[in-house]
């Protein structure tokens, strides 16, 4: 596995970590059918050394972090999960790490994100909370999700003695916009860049076309080449959604190669034909 630093911190953690949207359920509505395959791909990604696995309080209503809490059992394990915005009042941003750490069967958090911005409560009154979260060791990393340029600069204020470690975001070969500020100013002020939707929730293989050369030259597969277009982007890593084994399997081969620079160039340019075609 390769690693990056966690923003200025000292912490490495993994370029290619595993999602868990649609693990568990929907936003907030809990489903069981597909838990013991959930688990096993979980399972087989901490085998293979994708340590890093991101979930979420809403993600199947809590169910997710359940399942995460199932999986890592007796592992070392770099855990991120997210405080839903209608959460983000000083005592209910407590109460959803508790109600996290018991779901996930662990004592600390790793990584506590904001999910989205909330401009109906101060950001002050939030990250006062995640403050005092980090002070009684319940989480050791705060970061911030689908947070602007702006909205980083006032959550980076809020704090007084921590610093904003992460923001997670879409980001894909198909969905590029935070290059035009997001990426440039975590690049710039040394915040990792958590690649959500790597693969464009599946729409990525519409231009399977685009990819074929490239492919071929390099004996990879398109999701593959993809994951490695991103995890070569300075401050980025990304995180797959870990739903079944063979995803799994397919994701780890991302790693421990590289694209050369002309691949790159000539790849974004290809795609960017064919998605002004369609």
């Amino acid at each position: 596995m390769e690693f990056k630093r966690l923003g200025r911190t000292k912490e490495k953690i993994p370029v290619l970590g595993m999602g868990t949207w649609k693990i568990g359920g929907d936003w907030y509505i809990r489903d069981c059918s597909r838990d013991e395959e959930s688990i096993r791909a979980l399972k087989l990604g901490l085998k293979l050394g994708m340590r890093f696995i991101d979930t979420a309080e809403g993600y199947g209503n809590g169910h997710a972090e359940e399942l995460v809490g199932e999986a890592i059992r007796n592992e070392k394990v770099f855990i991120a999960t997210k405080v839903s915005p209608e959460h983000f009042k000083y005592e209910d941003v407590i109460k959803s790490c508790e109600a996290s750490l018991k779901r996930l069967k662990v004592k600390q958090i790793d990584l506590y994100q904001l999910h989205w911005p909330n401009p109906n409560v101060p950001i002050e009154e939030t990250m006062k909370a995640m403050e005092k979260l980090v002070d009684e060791g319940k989480i050791r990393y705060i970061g911030v999700s689908n947070f602007s340029v702006e909205e980083m600069k006032k959550a980076q204020e809020a704090l007084s003695k921590y610093e904003i470690v992460s923001n997670q975001v879409e980001y894909s070969l198909l969905c590029r916009d935070v290059e035009k500020d997001v990426l440039p100013f975590c690049q710039r002020e040394k915040i990792t860049l958590i690649a959500y939707s790597p693969l464009a929730q599946g729409k990525i293989f519409k231009y399977s076309k685009a990819f074929e050369e490239v492919c071929k030259k390099y004996g990879k597969t398109l999701s593959q080449v993809a994951l490695n277009w991103l995890i070569q982007k300075k401050q980025v890593v990304a995180i797959p959604k870990a739903i079944k084994p063979e995803h799994i399997k397919e994701n780890i081969g991302a790693i421990g190669w590289k694209l050369k620079k002309e691949d790159v160039k000539r790849l974004e340019a290809v795609l960017d034909k064919y998605k002004q075609k369609t």
